[in-house]
């Protein structure tokens, strides 16, 4: 196991455990070593584990004295983060450990996402498996899934026969007093455009530049889509596009993003500009600076569109077919992106959206990935279809796969009314009970046993999918204690 660094000083053993967790290299499809840690954590302490061929763990633990007939519980958390950072950052996620800093309240990565999703799930989970006489509780299957954060296979492929807990308590959520009870489908979507590269080097002999959009704050594509950031993807696309239609310009490459469920924060395009050009270029994008800044004022106050000439110069660069250039500004001026509609009953609940999370350009071929989530099956077979016919129209193949079910909220749900309760009875105050727009596993696992009574609940975490990422170490601290409350009601 990987040294880490100690920084939490603290007794709660929540964060003690997450501290050893973000040691261990966990990026989605690289969780089999903090899948065998797990199991070796479990196994020393007398609890029962088995893994299966995705890394998936369940976790048995026998119920305290007094207890044993209470309706086993399953705990569930997934044990892949997301993998983002500033280009400027170096660190290897399959390789170099998280790196933690203290910020008052707060712990931080040192300029790479934190991994507290779902880290701090996991650790809850730990801190379940560890605790001793002090806490009671029914007997326990803790569940803990992979790949979560690209396609939730870990959970699709989950044999659930090995399941016999009718109360799931997902602890994959964000905000302290806020018990989610719903969640939306999606599905990925992907245009594939065949690279067709100009003849004789078009470009050779003008100089090469990049142009990036940088400096968003970008955030989880479903939690934090309601608060309309920028999409770096999308303001490359719309610079482009811009510049295109007042001088000639040649295109070597073009990327963006880092995760699908990422909004992107930075994307850039290698361009070849004549000296006339150039000048035109430079005075479209400071127009589009001051655009940018009188549109993401609030949302995306550091937005900049910069231009500077590109490492290597021009003889390294390789030029697109005007043909695939235009495909390229195309695809991202007219691909949706953003909140599509919200729900009309429940405030401030987005119902569907999407987001062009990546462009990944390769040796024949420029990959544009989308995430597609919406509460309604209807909605999102809407936008899917829509993505296609966009496809048909610029003759770039489309296809759609990762879909995953939404959560429907239940209206006789018993773990609810336990939380409900034990929350006002420690805090005095209600309970907030919401759905969300984020994608959660609840909805596979009732999917496979529709008579589960599913809610999902967490401590204060900010920020999830940036490098801004960061947990309260005081609603850890208090969201422990509650949920051994908790464990104690269910019986």
């Amino acid at each position: 196991m990987v040294e880490q660094n100690r920084v939490y000083a603290g007794d709660c053993k929540v964060l003690r455990f997450f501290e050893e967790l973000s040691a261990i290299p966990r990026g989605s499809g690289n969780e089999k070593e903090a899948s065998d840690f797990i199991v070796r954590f479990a196994e020393a302490r007398n609890c029962t584990a088995i893994q299966d061929e995705r890394y998936n763990v369940i976790v048995k633990k026998p119920a305290s004295p007094g207890y044993e007939q209470a309706p086993t519980v399953i705990f569930q958390g997934h044990l892949d983060m997301v993998c983002e950072k500033n280009k400027s950052t170096a660190h290897d996620f399959t390789k170099d450990p998280i790196r933690f800093k203290l910020d008052g309240d707060m712990i931080y990565a040192q300029d790479t996402t934190l991994g507290a999703d779902n880290g701090i799930g996991v650790s809850f989970a730990m801190a379940l498996i560890d605790a001793g006489e002090e806490l009671a509780h029914p007997a326990l299957e803790i569940l803990l899934t992979t790949e979560e954060e690209t396609s939730m296979a870990g959970a699709e492929n989950l044999d659930a026969s090995q399941l016999s807990g009718k109360l799931l308590i997902n602890f994959d959520s964000d905000r302290e007093g806020v018990l989610f009870v719903s969640s939306a489908g999606g599905a990925s979507a992907f245009h594939t455009m065949p690279i067709n590269w100009a003849e004789g080097g078009a470009g050779t002999g003008v100089p090469a530049y990049t142009i990036a959009v940088q400096g968003l704050k970008g955030g989880h594509s479903g939690d934090d889509i309601i608060h309309e950031r920028g999409n770096a993807n999308k303001l490359l696309g719309r610079v482009l596009d811009d510049l295109r239609r007042h001088t000639a310009f040649d295109l070597a490459s073009i990327s963006g993003g880092m995760k699908v469920n990422a909004i992107p924060r930075e994307a850039e395009a290698a361009v070849g500009l004549s000296e006339e050009s150039l000048r035109i270029a430079e005075a479209r994008i400071a127009e589009w600076n001051r655009i940018f800044r009188d549109e993401f004022e609030v949302s995306d106050p550091g937005v900049e569109v910069v231009l500077r000439a590109s490492e290597g110069g021009a003889a390294s660069m390789r030029w697109l077919s005007e043909e695939t250039k235009l495909t390229v500004i195309r695809l991202l001026e007219l691909m949706p992106s953003g909140v599509l509609s919200m729900n009309k009953a429940i405030e401030n609940l987005v119902r569907t959206s999407t987001n062009i999370g990546t462009i990944t350009m390769r040796e024949t071929e420029i990959v544009f990935e989308s995430l597609v989530r919406s509460s309604h099956r209807s909605q999102l077979d809407a936008v899917l279809q829509q993505l296609q016919t966009l496809g048909e129209v610029t003759g770039v193949p489309f296809r759609h796969d990762h879909y995953f079910p939404g959560w429907p909220y239940r209206s006789d749900s018993k773990v609810r009314e336990v939380f409900a309760e034990v929350y006002e009875r420690k805090y005095g105050k209600p309970l907030e009970v919401k759905a969300i727009h984020a994608g959660l596993e609840c909805g596979i696992f009732i999917e496979k046993m529709p008579y589960l009574d599913a809610v999902s609940y967490g401590p204060n975490m900010y920020n999830f999918h940036t490098p801004e990422e960061h947990v309260s170490i005081s609603s850890v601290e208090r969201t422990w204690e509650f949920l051994r409350d908790v464990m104690r009601e269910l019986k």
